[in-house]
Parts: structure tokens; C-alpha cells; sequence
């Protein structure tokens, strides 16, 4: 039978995680990130399934093979899982193996179901040591999300909601953000622009989100928040973490000019 396990005892699935697998599903356990745990055992579990806190994706933990989980699974996920997902807006399913071996048994499992694959490249910093930024115009400016700009109470950010709601796509709340994670803003006349940010922390790695706003794009601004935070990560000893689809050429093109 598949249960679902109460933050608090989360800590049970540590030694299902893979060392070299996904910072979100370890985000979530470590208890940093929001989301939701579904395992085979409330005690002893050996596989489980992770459902990411922004709803970005279903990460399958542990012992692939475990039949009795298995044959479970698409049952509880038409009965449980897939009518909560519509209720969010949701209208597809990302599924996700913690380590190569879940990618077999993830086609075998729902072969039954319309299905397309796509591949993820992962990026780290080859060398901790600071990057040099790239030349913007100089009336854009770059500034760090702290307490005073989340609490901005002269509103001197005119769509200080854009950077709130980017944050609570990942994080319980802002000041969890400001305990654990990384952040910095591109600004012009009183905008923020671009974005980029610890998205989920898992140890010394953060993983980084990042988005700037349309009429903003082709201007190096991303690369200008990401080289911010990635050297203030190295200014930490933390660790950029850096993953997109590897058909997503902008951001693959950033990740490498960072380093």
C-alpha cells in the first residue's frame, strides 16, 4: 500500500537518495524545499515518489524494482494524485528517475499512457572562482534580494509581486529564502527586470532558477543575475548548480558563459 509520509518523517527516505542524483528531490527531503513524499512503507520504505512543492515535477526515489510499488502506482495516481493535479491546473505528468536505472521501469510503467522523453543537462561551476560580469547598459542595475527589498514599504520596486511570486513558486515563504538560499535582481526605473536565484538548496548546492521579463530578453541581464549569485556562491563556498532541457538553448548558452 502507498502512503504518504508527514514532513517530519521524511528523514526516512535519506538513505533512498542517490549521491550524484537531483538537488530537488534532496531539497525536499533535507526539509529546505516544500513538497510532498509518497512511499511503500511509512517505516521501513524502499522506493517513494517526491512531489516537488511548485508542482514542477514527480522524482521516484529508491529501489526500482520494488514490485509491490510498482503495481500500485497508477492506481493511486488516477485516484489521489492526478484529480489534485487538475484542481492546480496541471495537465501533464513529469516523471523523473533519482538515478538512471528508474529510466526503464518509468517507460514500462506507464507505457499505457501517452508519453514523450526529453533530456536534461546539468551544469556545475568547473572552477570556484569568480566570474567576471558581463557589460550592460548602464542604466540597468544590479541589486540583492534581502529583507529590506522583500519589505520594501517606500515601494520604491514597482512590481515588487513579480519577485514575491517567483519566489513562492519555490519556497514556504520568503524569509525561508532568506535563510537558505541566494538571490539577485536586475533593476531600471524602479522594475525588476531579471531574476536569478537559489531555487531549491540541498547541502552547500543551489540550484538556480532564473527569468527575465520579455522585453527585456537578448540584453545579457540574465547572465548579469546569474553571474551575481553564482559568485556569491563562490564567496560561500557553495556550490551553482545549474540543470535545463537540453533543447532550451538560451539557458544552456548562459549556464556555459558562467562557467
Amino acid at each position: 500500500m502507498i502512503h504518504e509520509l508527514n514532513q517530519d518523517e521524511f528523514y526516512k527516505c535519506e538513505r533512498l537518495l542517490n549521491d550524484v542524483g537531483h538537488i530537488e528531490a534532496k531539497a525536499v527531503i533535507e526539509g529546505n524545499n516544500p513538497g510532498r513524499v509518497f512511499v511503500d512503507h511509512v517505516v521501513f520504505p524502499k522506493s517513494g515518489l517526491i512531489w516537488l512543492g511548485n508542482h514542477d515535477g514527480f522524482f521516484f526515489i529508491g529501489d526500482e524494482e520494488n514490485t509491490g510499488f510498482l503495481q500500485e502506482m497508477n492506481e493511486y495516481l488516477d485516484q489521489n494524485i492526478i484529480p489534485e493535479a487538475r484542481e492546480l491546473g496541471l495537465t501533464y505528468f513529469i516523471a523523473i528517475g533519482h538515478h538512471s536505472r528508474w529510466d526503464n521501469t518509468i517507460e514500462m510503467l506507464f507505457a499505457h499512457r501517452h508519453m514523450q522523453k526529453f533530456d536534461q543537462n546539468v551544469y556545475r561551476l568547473d572552477h570556484p572562482k569568480a566570474h567576471h560580469q558581463p557589460s550592460v547598459k548602464p542604466e540597468y542595475e544590479v541589486i540583492k534580494i534581502s529583507e529590506d527589498l522583500l519589505g520594501d514599504q517606500n515601494n520604491s520596486i514597482q512590481n515588487r509581486s513579480f519577485l514575491q511570486s517567483k519566489l513562492t513558486e519555490f519556497w514556504a515563504s520568503p524569509s525561508d529564502f532568506l535563510d537558505k538560499g541566494i538571490g539577485y535582481g536586475v533593476v531600471i526605473q524602479n522594475l525588476i527586470v531579471s531574476l536569478c536565484f537559489s531555487g531549491f538548496v540541498a547541502g552547500k548546492v543551489h540550484a538556480l532558477d532564473m527569468e527575465t521579463i520579455e522585453e527585456h530578453r537578448g540584453k545579457k541581464l540574465g547572465q548579469l543575475a546569474a553571474s551575481s549569485v553564482v559568485n556569491d556562491c563562490v564567496s560561500q563556498s557553495m556550490i551553482p548548480y545549474w540543470d535545463c532541457e537540453e533543447a532550451n538553448q538560451p539557458s544552456n548558452a548562459i549556464a556555459r558563459k558562467i562557467g
